[in-house]
């Protein structure tokens, strides 16, 4: 079974549907008569995983009782004894989300019997359809069971039976998540939140003496990912632990040859080229394994040494980028079911090889939850329940203190495998609709953080499109207009949502030819109004994640070369750092609404646009604010302690919003970047204020170096 944690999308937890019926209604005193219940999966009932038992209370069952249900005395008479179907119903219930319809009721029944009888009982984490319904129809005349069935147009059965009534409330939970999403409750932990918020039906359950039919989200977000998490397969890269430069043969040697090579060098595999030189383009080699050629003996005997490799090899060669975390690397070999995955470098060049037996101990790690699952989603359901497993994993990662870079940089590559796989979702739904394929090559670029890899928890969309030929509102634009359209609305259903600033591919601002984003590049730069600055400090963060990455890496060489030349559109930038307002209040502590401080504001803009705007200034073509930082002190451009107080400011700001956003998550609360500063200890506030001091005079600092002549010995 899937984890579920308070991020889990609500059409995608693992729940049980559950109802009792009982001797009374005092909570507290009945007994349960039956039992019934039904496991709710991929967004429905499953109807082949049910349980219903009637139960011998040990008690006389009262003719009102009757009345309602209709069992009697007689129906229970061979029945088991709740101590005897316990064991059975606990292990149905598999420690799933329990739903039902006043479900306090139920767990307050549950919990008392379990004490009555001496059985081990832990409440489970629950939701209550009656609570749901009054946060999407408040108006509602009746919530009761019966109401909601009718209001949402379901057909129920055998009402007032356990397994009826539990298939009920879970048919009107499934038919809630549709206008709870409108509401914008779309996760677990969003739901508990919401209920939570009931003040008069919480009351209500409370008078009746029953359990609170919701708990505080978040409490136990932490278990399961944290048991036995190894981090080093997100602290290293693939190249960290590649074998380069590969073994190269060329297509005429014998496969007795190769495994001589194989066995000599105690590798497990041999790339094959024509030229049997390493360092080439990806395609020009085909991969040769041990199992590749145990096979080709099993089939054809010994015969098979003297075959030539060109007739063995596999081709084209699975490769992933050199830079990718090793959890990538592991979940596409098992996706791939392959145990060898060639490494390419930003020019598609063959670097170097992986095998399984290098990420065997890592394979075995069940904390590896963020495998290629993105890359073979069919739909955007399924790449909601993928991205919902990242808050867990990067509650992980903070709990073992790995750098907060580090973290946003996962992030930031799972954005990207989100756009990257929406766009591919997209065009095959072109095709599927009879628009056809693309009438040219393009790009898709992701922009902003999570182009310079430093996306934090709650990112919304920042993308573009770039195609080969094509005039504004022509043909080929027309197509990509859609396309962008599909991405982004196939991005938003999977959990990223729509820019509030617009800059998404579906929008003309941010789609285009390479001739009109050149022209479009080339008014930025030579109006330099406030506005172009804003679309600058996102365009130049950009990196290509599908296409023809060419087009997009040629048109930001393009920006660069325009912008570093031009003083006016220098100085717009270093212009739009002085809108920063001052942190500190008069008495010197930091500004706060309602507690809470926008980091954001004061912390990361400041240094991204200051790094960002030096870096084009002065030709450093880096995209990290880390790398562009690295790059200026190299450079010998300014003081080394000023951009060292930039890094460090930064590293904290993004530590402290990490955590808080991860907090926000897991406890349903809508998450941004403001931090709340009564969860900080004295001491880190103090650690803040410094830091922000440090980095107080950053303006200046931008004017003063802007137009600094630098030697690039």
């Amino acid at each position: 079974m899937a984890s579920t944690t308070g991020a889990t999308p609500l059409f995608a937890i693992e729940a049980v549907a559950v109802d009792t019926e009982t001797t009374g209604l005092d909570a507290a005193k009945v007994r349960i008569i039956q039992l019934g219940a039904i496991h709710i999966a991929n967004g429905a009932l499953d109807a082949e995983r049910f349980y219903e038992q009637l139960i011998a209370p040990g008690v006389p069952i009262p003719p009102p009782s009757t009345a309602i249900h209709g069992i009697t005395e007689n129906a229970v008479l061979e029945a088991p004894t709740l101590k005897e179907a316990w064991p059975t119903f606990i292990a149905f219930l598999d420690e799933r989300v329990v739903v039902g319809h006043s479900i306090g009721f139920d767990l307050t029944v549950l919990a008392a019997e379990a004490e009555r009888n001496r059985l081990a009982w832990k409440k489970p984490r629950s939701l209550c359809v009656r609570l749901l319904a009054t946060i999407v129809a408040p108006t509602l005349a009746n919530h009761s069971l019966d109401a909601l069935a009718s209001w949402l147009g379901l057909e129920t059965r055998n009402r007032h039976q356990a397994l009826g009534d539990a298939e009920a409330a879970g048919l009107v939970f499934l038919a809630l998540i549709p206008k709870l999403r409108e509401k914008g409750i779309r996760t677990l932990a969003e739901a508990e939140r919401a209920c939570l918020g009931l003040l008069p039906e919480l009351n209500r359950h409370a008078n009746a003496g029953w359990d609170m039919p919701v708990s505080e989200p978040g409490l136990d977000d932490k278990r399961g990912v944290l048991d036995r998490f190894d981090s080093y397969a997100y602290r290293h890269r693939t190249g960290d632990l590649m074998a380069s430069p590969v073994t190269v043969v060329t297509p005429d040697t014998t496969l007795k040859q190769a495994l001589d090579l194989m066995a000599s060098r105690a590798i497990s595999s041999v790339f094959v080229s024509p030229t049997g030189q390493p360092n080439r383009d990806v395609r020009d080699y085909a991969i040769l394994t041990e199992r590749d050629a145990m096979r080709r003996i099993a089939k054809n005997g010994a015969a098979a040494l003297d075959e030539v490799v060109a007739a063995i090899g596999s081709r084209p060669i699975h490769t992933i980028h050199e830079n990718a975390f090793l959890y990538r690397a592991i979940g596409r070999m098992s996706r791939l079911k392959i145990r060898h995955l060639g490494v390419h470098s930003d020019s598609d060049i063959l670097t170097g090889v992986v095998s399984a037996r290098d990420l065997l101990r890592l394979r075995a790690d069940p904390a590896i939850a963020l495998n290629d699952v993105i890359e073979e989603s069919a739909s955007a359901e399924t790449l909601a329940v993928a991205w919902s497993s990242l808050p867990g994993v990067v509650n992980a990662l903070i709990a073992e203190e790995i750098d907060a870079r580090v973290i946003c940089e996962i992030v930031s590559e799972e954005i990207r495998a989100m756009t990257r796989r929406a766009a591919v979702l997209a065009a095959e739904s072109m095709i599927s609709d009879g628009k056809g394929d693309a009438p040219c090559p393009y790009a898709v670029m992701v922009l902003g953080s999570g182009g310079r890899g430093e996306s934090l928890l709650v990112p919304d969309q920042d993308n573009a499109i770039v195609f080969a030929t094509g005039a504004p509102g022509g043909t080929e634009d027309r197509w990509f207009a859609e396309l962008g359209a599909r991405m982004t609305d196939i991005l938003d259903a999977g959990g990223i949502p729509y820019c509030t600033g617009g800059v998404m591919a579906r929008n003309d601002a941010w789609r285009g030819s390479v001739d009109t984003w050149k022209d479009r590049i080339d008014g930025w730069v030579r109006r330099s109004t406030l506005e172009d600055a804003l679309n600058v400090d996102i365009f130049f963060d950009l990196t290509p994640v599908h296409g023809a990455r060419s087009l997009a890496l040629d048109l930001l060489a393009h920006a660069y070369d325009r912008g570093r030349g031009n003083v006016a559109f220098a100085k717009a930038l270093a212009r739009n750092l002085s809108a920063v307002p001052e942190p500190f209040t008069m008495l010197g502590g930091l500004k706060a609404a309602g507690g809470r401080f926008d980091l954001k504001l004061y912390a990361l803009f400041p240094i991204v646009a200051a790094t960002r705007t030096l870096a084009i200034r002065h030709n450093v073509r880096r995209q990290s604010t880390k790398a562009r930082i690295e790059e200026l002190i190299k450079l010998g451009l300014g003081s080394e302690a000023d951009f060292t107080a930039m890094l460090h400011t930064h590293t904290l700001a993004l530590s402290l919003m990490l955590g808080q956003q991860s907090q926000d998550i897991a406890s349903g609360r809508k998450s941004s970047n403001l931090i709340d500063l009564n969860g900080l200890s004295r001491s880190q506030k103090n650690h803040l204020k410094q830091s922000l001091k440090s980095i107080s005079h950053i303006p200046t600092i931008v004017r003063d170096l802007l137009f600094k002549q630098v030697s690039r010995g």
